[in-house]
Protein backbone atom coordinates (compact mmCIF):
# COMPACT_ATOMS: atom_id res chain seq x y z
CA UNK A 1 0.00 0.00 0.00
CA UNK A 2 1.25 3.42 -1.14
CA UNK A 3 1.16 6.52 1.53
CA UNK A 4 -2.02 8.66 0.50
CA UNK A 5 -4.08 10.99 2.27
CA UNK A 6 -7.57 10.99 2.90
CA UNK A 7 -10.16 12.33 4.91
CA UNK A 8 -8.71 11.41 8.09
CA UNK A 9 -5.58 12.29 7.37
CA UNK A 10 -1.98 10.86 5.69
CA UNK A 11 -1.76 7.09 5.64
CA UNK A 12 1.72 5.59 5.15
CA UNK A 13 2.76 2.22 4.34
CA UNK A 14 4.07 0.35 7.43
CA UNK A 15 7.33 -0.57 7.79
CA UNK A 16 8.03 -4.37 7.59
CA UNK A 17 11.30 -3.43 9.74
CA UNK A 18 9.46 -2.03 12.61
CA UNK A 19 7.83 -5.43 14.03
CA UNK A 20 11.36 -7.66 13.32
CA UNK A 21 12.20 -9.20 16.08
CA UNK A 22 15.99 -10.81 15.89
CA UNK A 23 15.46 -14.46 16.46
CA UNK A 24 16.12 -15.60 19.81
CA UNK A 25 18.38 -18.67 19.49
CA UNK A 26 21.12 -16.72 17.49
CA UNK A 27 23.58 -14.80 19.66
CA UNK A 28 22.74 -11.10 20.04
CA UNK A 29 25.60 -9.71 20.37
CA UNK A 30 27.72 -11.71 17.37
CA UNK A 31 24.93 -10.05 15.23
CA UNK A 32 25.72 -6.74 16.99
CA UNK A 33 29.11 -6.92 16.09
CA UNK A 34 28.84 -7.11 12.40
CA UNK A 35 30.06 -4.32 10.38
CA UNK A 36 29.13 -2.70 7.48
CA UNK A 37 31.93 -2.98 4.87
CA UNK A 38 32.74 -5.95 2.63
CA UNK A 39 33.72 -9.34 3.45
CA UNK A 40 32.58 -13.01 4.24
CA UNK A 41 29.89 -14.14 6.86
CA UNK A 42 29.44 -17.34 8.56
CA UNK A 43 25.95 -19.16 10.16
CA UNK A 44 27.79 -21.39 13.11
CA UNK A 45 25.80 -23.76 14.87
CA UNK A 46 26.08 -24.74 18.59
CA UNK A 47 29.35 -26.52 17.84
CA UNK A 48 31.09 -23.70 15.94
CA UNK A 49 30.33 -25.91 12.83
CA UNK A 50 29.47 -23.15 10.07
CA UNK A 51 26.34 -24.05 8.11
CA UNK A 52 26.19 -21.45 5.65
CA UNK A 53 28.76 -19.05 4.52
CA UNK A 54 28.03 -16.21 2.22
CA UNK A 55 29.52 -12.96 1.01
CA UNK A 56 28.67 -8.92 0.93
CA UNK A 57 30.13 -5.58 -0.07
CA UNK A 58 27.57 -4.75 3.35
CA UNK A 59 28.06 -7.99 5.62
CA UNK A 60 25.69 -6.37 8.20
CA UNK A 61 22.67 -5.59 5.83
CA UNK A 62 23.21 -9.05 4.39
CA UNK A 63 23.09 -11.56 7.18
CA UNK A 64 19.89 -8.91 8.48
CA UNK A 65 18.41 -9.75 5.12
CA UNK A 66 19.01 -13.54 5.97
CA UNK A 67 17.08 -13.27 9.09
CA UNK A 68 13.96 -11.67 7.43
CA UNK A 69 13.81 -14.61 4.82
CA UNK A 70 11.16 -17.13 5.57
CA UNK A 71 12.66 -19.65 3.13
CA UNK A 72 15.58 -19.64 4.84
CA UNK A 73 14.00 -20.79 8.40
CA UNK A 74 15.58 -24.04 8.46
CA UNK A 75 18.87 -22.67 7.63
CA UNK A 76 18.31 -20.18 10.36
CA UNK A 77 16.91 -23.25 13.11
CA UNK A 78 20.61 -24.45 12.68
CA UNK A 79 22.31 -21.68 13.82
CA UNK A 80 23.88 -20.14 16.89
CA UNK A 81 25.55 -17.64 16.31
CA UNK A 82 27.22 -15.16 12.88
CA UNK A 83 30.90 -14.72 12.78
CA UNK A 84 32.26 -12.49 9.95
CA UNK A 85 36.17 -11.38 7.84
CA UNK A 86 36.63 -8.70 6.98
CA UNK A 87 37.87 -7.78 3.42
CA UNK A 88 39.35 -4.41 2.19
CA UNK A 89 37.07 -4.97 -1.20
CA UNK A 90 34.65 -7.14 -3.28
CA UNK A 91 37.05 -9.37 -4.87
CA UNK A 92 38.70 -10.70 -1.93
CA UNK A 93 35.10 -11.09 -0.40
CA UNK A 94 34.30 -13.16 -3.55
CA UNK A 95 37.85 -15.15 -3.68
CA UNK A 96 37.69 -15.77 0.20
CA UNK A 97 33.81 -17.17 0.24
CA UNK A 98 34.46 -19.41 -2.52
CA UNK A 99 37.93 -20.47 -0.79
CA UNK A 100 35.98 -21.07 2.78
CA UNK A 101 32.95 -23.27 1.32
CA UNK A 102 35.71 -25.67 -0.37
CA UNK A 103 37.79 -26.42 2.81
CA UNK A 104 34.62 -26.39 5.17
CA UNK A 105 32.29 -27.85 3.29
CA UNK A 106 29.02 -25.99 5.48
CA UNK A 107 25.19 -27.83 4.74
CA UNK A 108 23.34 -25.21 3.51
CA UNK A 109 25.65 -23.66 0.71
CA UNK A 110 25.06 -25.74 -2.55
CA UNK A 111 27.14 -23.79 -4.85
CA UNK A 112 30.87 -23.91 -5.01
CA UNK A 113 31.88 -27.06 -2.60
CA UNK A 114 33.74 -28.47 -5.23
CA UNK A 115 37.08 -27.54 -7.00
CA UNK A 116 35.78 -28.28 -10.60
CA UNK A 117 38.45 -29.53 -13.06
CA UNK A 118 39.28 -27.58 -15.65
CA UNK A 119 40.52 -28.71 -19.50
CA UNK A 120 42.72 -27.65 -21.93
CA UNK A 121 44.17 -28.78 -25.28
CA UNK A 122 48.07 -30.52 -25.33
CA UNK A 123 49.97 -30.77 -27.87
CA UNK A 124 52.90 -33.21 -27.45
CA UNK A 125 56.10 -33.12 -29.22
CA UNK A 126 56.03 -35.17 -32.05
CA UNK A 127 51.87 -35.64 -32.46
CA UNK A 128 50.36 -34.39 -34.93
CA UNK A 129 47.05 -33.31 -33.41
CA UNK A 130 46.23 -32.01 -29.93
CA UNK A 131 44.70 -34.28 -26.65
CA UNK A 132 42.63 -33.22 -24.12
CA UNK A 133 43.90 -33.35 -20.62
CA UNK A 134 42.60 -32.09 -17.31
CA UNK A 135 44.05 -30.41 -14.13
CA UNK A 136 43.90 -32.88 -12.31
CA UNK A 137 46.29 -34.67 -14.57
CA UNK A 138 50.48 -34.76 -13.69
CA UNK A 139 50.85 -33.08 -17.10
CA UNK A 140 48.52 -29.95 -17.04
CA UNK A 141 50.76 -27.92 -16.01
CA UNK A 142 53.47 -27.95 -18.62
CA UNK A 143 52.65 -24.34 -19.83
CA UNK A 144 54.40 -24.92 -23.47
CA UNK A 145 52.10 -27.60 -24.54
CA UNK A 146 48.89 -26.65 -22.66
CA UNK A 147 46.33 -24.38 -24.44
CA UNK A 148 43.22 -22.80 -23.69
CA UNK A 149 41.03 -23.17 -20.64
CA UNK A 150 37.84 -25.04 -21.12
CA UNK A 151 35.54 -25.82 -18.41
CA UNK A 152 34.07 -29.67 -19.58
CA UNK A 153 35.43 -32.29 -21.76
CA UNK A 154 33.18 -31.23 -24.41
CA UNK A 155 34.32 -27.45 -24.17
CA UNK A 156 37.18 -28.12 -25.02
CA UNK A 157 36.40 -30.53 -27.82
CA UNK A 158 34.17 -27.54 -29.52
CA UNK A 159 37.13 -25.37 -28.67
CA UNK A 160 39.22 -27.21 -31.08
CA UNK A 161 36.23 -27.63 -33.41
CA UNK A 162 35.90 -24.10 -33.29
CA UNK A 163 40.00 -23.54 -33.97
CA UNK A 164 40.10 -25.56 -37.17
CA UNK A 165 36.92 -23.75 -39.00
CA UNK A 166 38.32 -20.48 -38.09
CA UNK A 167 42.20 -21.59 -39.31
CA UNK A 168 41.01 -23.73 -42.09
CA UNK A 169 42.15 -26.83 -40.39
CA UNK A 170 41.31 -30.24 -41.32
CA UNK A 171 39.06 -32.07 -38.62
CA UNK A 172 40.38 -35.49 -40.23
CA UNK A 173 44.23 -34.69 -39.24
CA UNK A 174 43.01 -33.71 -35.85
CA UNK A 175 40.91 -36.75 -34.97
CA UNK A 176 37.20 -34.62 -35.25
CA UNK A 177 35.78 -36.59 -38.02
CA UNK A 178 37.02 -40.40 -39.49
CA UNK A 179 40.05 -39.80 -41.90
CA UNK A 180 39.49 -41.81 -45.54
CA UNK A 181 42.72 -42.58 -47.37
CA UNK A 182 43.02 -40.65 -50.59
CA UNK A 183 39.62 -39.00 -49.77
CA UNK A 184 39.27 -35.71 -48.87
CA UNK A 185 37.30 -34.63 -45.52
CA UNK A 186 33.76 -32.92 -45.46
CA UNK A 187 35.49 -29.39 -45.05
CA UNK A 188 37.94 -29.97 -47.49
CA UNK A 189 34.50 -30.22 -49.77
CA UNK A 190 33.47 -27.05 -48.17
CA UNK A 191 36.80 -24.70 -49.01
CA UNK A 192 37.27 -24.59 -45.46
CA UNK A 193 40.84 -27.27 -45.08
CA UNK A 194 43.30 -27.00 -47.34
CA UNK A 195 43.81 -30.06 -48.19
CA UNK A 196 46.27 -31.91 -45.52
CA UNK A 197 44.23 -34.92 -45.48
CA UNK A 198 44.62 -35.37 -49.37
CA UNK A 199 48.07 -34.22 -49.86
CA UNK A 200 47.43 -30.87 -50.93
CA UNK A 201 49.20 -29.22 -48.05
CA UNK A 202 51.87 -30.94 -46.10
CA UNK A 203 51.57 -32.51 -43.01
CA UNK A 204 54.51 -30.49 -40.95
CA UNK A 205 52.60 -27.03 -42.78
CA UNK A 206 49.53 -28.09 -41.10
CA UNK A 207 51.32 -28.59 -38.03
CA UNK A 208 53.00 -25.40 -38.07
CA UNK A 209 49.43 -23.56 -38.63
CA UNK A 210 47.65 -25.98 -35.55
CA UNK A 211 50.91 -24.72 -33.49
CA UNK A 212 50.16 -20.73 -34.13
CA UNK A 213 46.00 -21.02 -34.00
CA UNK A 214 46.62 -23.11 -30.20
CA UNK A 215 49.13 -20.08 -29.52
CA UNK A 216 45.94 -18.06 -29.90
CA UNK A 217 44.58 -20.04 -26.56
CA UNK A 218 47.89 -19.66 -24.45
CA UNK A 219 46.69 -16.58 -22.91
CA UNK A 220 43.64 -17.80 -21.48
CA UNK A 221 45.52 -20.85 -19.70
CA UNK A 222 47.48 -17.91 -17.71
CA UNK A 223 48.44 -14.84 -19.18
CA UNK A 224 51.25 -13.67 -16.69
CA UNK A 225 54.70 -15.09 -16.57
CA UNK A 226 54.31 -15.74 -12.95
CA UNK A 227 52.15 -14.95 -9.84
CA UNK A 228 50.47 -11.83 -9.44
CA UNK A 229 48.86 -9.89 -6.68
CA UNK A 230 45.07 -8.41 -7.05
CA UNK A 231 45.16 -4.99 -4.46
CA UNK A 232 42.12 -3.70 -2.95
CA UNK A 233 41.77 -1.12 -0.07
CA UNK A 234 39.51 0.47 2.14
CA UNK A 235 40.32 3.29 4.12
CA UNK A 236 44.23 3.12 4.13
CA UNK A 237 43.37 -1.03 4.83
CA UNK A 238 45.35 -2.35 1.26
CA UNK A 239 45.32 -6.38 0.99
CA UNK A 240 46.98 -7.91 -1.70
CA UNK A 241 45.22 -11.01 -3.13
CA UNK A 242 47.78 -13.61 -4.67
CA UNK A 243 46.66 -15.51 -7.44
CA UNK A 244 48.43 -18.21 -9.62
CA UNK A 245 46.87 -19.85 -12.90
CA UNK A 246 43.80 -19.34 -11.21
CA UNK A 247 44.23 -20.14 -8.09
CA UNK A 248 43.67 -17.99 -4.61
CA UNK A 249 46.28 -18.73 -2.62
CA UNK A 250 45.76 -16.20 -0.12
CA UNK A 251 45.54 -12.81 1.13
CA UNK A 252 48.98 -10.78 2.02
CA UNK A 253 48.05 -7.54 4.52
CA UNK A 254 50.13 -5.24 6.74
CA UNK A 255 53.61 -6.91 7.40
CA UNK A 256 53.17 -9.83 5.95
CA UNK A 257 55.22 -9.97 2.42
CA UNK A 258 55.53 -13.54 1.97
CA UNK A 259 52.63 -17.05 1.67
CA UNK A 260 53.31 -20.70 1.60
CA UNK A 261 53.31 -22.44 -0.68
CA UNK A 262 51.23 -25.22 -1.06
CA UNK A 263 52.90 -28.75 -2.97
CA UNK A 264 50.51 -28.40 -5.74
CA UNK A 265 47.57 -26.92 -6.51
CA UNK A 266 44.92 -26.46 -9.16
CA UNK A 267 43.24 -24.07 -12.03
CA UNK A 268 40.02 -23.51 -9.71
CA UNK A 269 37.11 -22.56 -12.34
CA UNK A 270 35.34 -20.52 -9.91
CA UNK A 271 38.45 -18.06 -9.26
CA UNK A 272 38.60 -18.25 -13.20
CA UNK A 273 34.59 -17.08 -13.56
CA UNK A 274 35.27 -14.19 -10.70
CA UNK A 275 38.53 -12.67 -12.29
CA UNK A 276 38.54 -13.38 -15.76
CA UNK A 277 36.39 -10.81 -17.03
CA UNK A 278 37.59 -7.77 -14.28
CA UNK A 279 41.13 -8.67 -15.56
CA UNK A 280 40.68 -8.69 -19.17
CA UNK A 281 39.20 -5.23 -18.85
CA UNK A 282 41.33 -3.71 -16.74
CA UNK A 283 39.31 -3.32 -14.11
CA UNK A 284 41.60 -4.67 -11.00
CA UNK A 285 44.53 -3.01 -10.16
CA UNK A 286 47.42 -5.87 -10.29
CA UNK A 287 51.22 -6.48 -9.15
CA UNK A 288 53.53 -9.11 -10.30
CA UNK A 289 55.16 -11.18 -7.56
CA UNK A 290 58.05 -13.18 -7.70
CA UNK A 291 57.42 -16.38 -9.82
Amino acid sequence: MRPRITSVGLIMRPNPADNFEYPAHIDRASLDALPGGSGVYLFRDRHGVPVYIGKSVNIRSRVLSHLRTPEEEAMLRDSCRVDYMRTAGEIGALLLESQLIKQLQPAWNVRLKEIAEAFALKLEEGAARPRIVGSGEEDFDDRHSVYGLFTSRNAADEGLRALARRHGLCPALLGLETAVRGRACFAHQLGRCRGACIGSESAQAHLTRLRAALEELQSLVWPHAGRIGIVEQDEGWRQVHVIDRWCYLGTLEGRRTKLKRAAKHFIDIDTYRILARPLLLGELRIVALDA
